[in-house]
């Protein structure tokens, strides 16, 4: 990773925002900034280069992870080493994290500055640079959505009736023998499928009835997101309508993904799908959102979300419905947009699968 350039291009940023320099917590964001990975550390950038902080506890760590930042092992609070950094008689105005950081931890840090220093809030600057991929960084996620789609393909084979939802669950995270998970594993079946967020549980599988199966894995430190639906028993002819309309949506929402597109369109393509079939009112949510070193990442693919569609982005297109007493479908990818268009990270079949 070339943490060098992501360290200049965030310093290009605080000039526009007339900031002379940023406080760094969030662990997603030093790991995207300079590479560290442990739970404690403080990253100071200001205009002439960073300085990373941390404690005991992961000096070996820190001076073989961080790149681009001089390492500094602190005894006390890292906000107080950052402090002791910073030029007492200087008036710098010093951005933080406002978005991620807590009103106890925000007045932590007002406290251990110099007097002169003038605190600001500056949220969402490391985003903006995370929202768009480098080739590097889409090439670790492929690689985890390829792992994604051959551990739920393993799982497969174990749904059946009366095995529990966690067992199936269970099966897809040991195959998987990944870095870890990007969520809780969710196995819904039955009248549980038409929970959006139905975590597995103790509950058996069903004899009958729509089982949906969503799953991630982390590699390097990035996140895969997927989901399949799958029938248990023969499947009646309203339900298979009800399949084929949340594919057909989620294959419309596909073919709207393109540089210059809006969030918000992509979301509306998939929902007039739905909406022509009269399932609009059972979708619930939007239609997708970004994924990189955190699972949930902007843009969000909703109504109305005017943010524009960039090369580089990747972004889950997953419509749903769910119908209270009846069951739930839903069907997601994993999806790259390019300079012409967008290309499916997914390698997984969307066939309709009975078992």
């Amino acid at each position: 990773m070339d943490y060098l350039s992501r360290q200049q291009q965030l310093r290009r940023a605080l000039q526009d925002e007339r900031l002379d320099g940023l406080l760094v917590t969030h662990p997603a964001n030093l790991r995207y900034l300079c590479g560290y990975t442990g739970s404690n550390g403080l990253l100071l950038c200001l205009g002439d280069g960073c300085t990373f902080f941390t404690d005991g506890r992961y000096t070996q760590q820190a001076r073989e992870e961080v790149r681009g930042a001089r390492v500094v092992i602190a005894k006390g609070a890292l906000t107080q080493a950052a402090g002791i950094q910073l030029p007492a008689k200087s008036a710098l105005r010093i951005g933080f994290e406002a978005d991620l950081t807590t009103v106890t931890a925000a007045a932590a840090l007002r406290k251990a500055l110099p007097r002169k220093v003038t605190l600001k809030p500056a949220a969402g600057l490391i985003m903006r640079q995370r929202i768009v991929k480098d080739p590097e960084e889409v090439q670790l996620i492929r690689r985890a959505v390829d792992l994604g789609a051959r551990v739920y393909k393993m799982a497969l084979r174990h749904l059946r009736p009366e095995v529990s939802e966690s067992a199936v669950a269970g099966r897809l995270e040991f195959a998987a023998r990944a870095d870890g998970m990007s969520f809780d594993t969710i196995v819904a079946g039955g009248k549980r499928s038409a929970l959006p967020h139905g975590r597995a549980t103790a509950q058996p599988i069903p004899r009958r009835g729509f089982v949906v199966v969503d799953s991630g894995v982390i590699l390097r430190g990035y996140c895969s997101d997927m989901t399949r639906t799958v029938h248990v028993g023969r499947i009646g002819r309203e339900e298979r309508k009800w399949y084929e309309a949340v594919l057909q949506a989620q294959l419309a929402g596909i073919a709207a993904v393109k540089p210059g597109q809006l969030a918000g369109e992509v979301d509306k393509a998939a929902r007039q799908v739905l909406r022509r079939a009269r399932l609009d009112r059972y979708f619930t949510h939007s239609t997708g959102h970004g994924v990189g070193l955190e699972i949930h990442e902007p843009p969000r693919l909703g109504k109305g979300q005017s943010e524009e569609l960039r090369p580089g982005m990747v972004i889950t297109i997953e419509p749903g419905i769910y119908i209270p007493s009846k069951g739930g479908i839903r069907i997601e990818d994993m999806v790259a947009v390019t300079e012409r268009g967008c290309e499916v990270l997914t390698p997984a079949p969307k066939d309709l699968v009975e078992i």
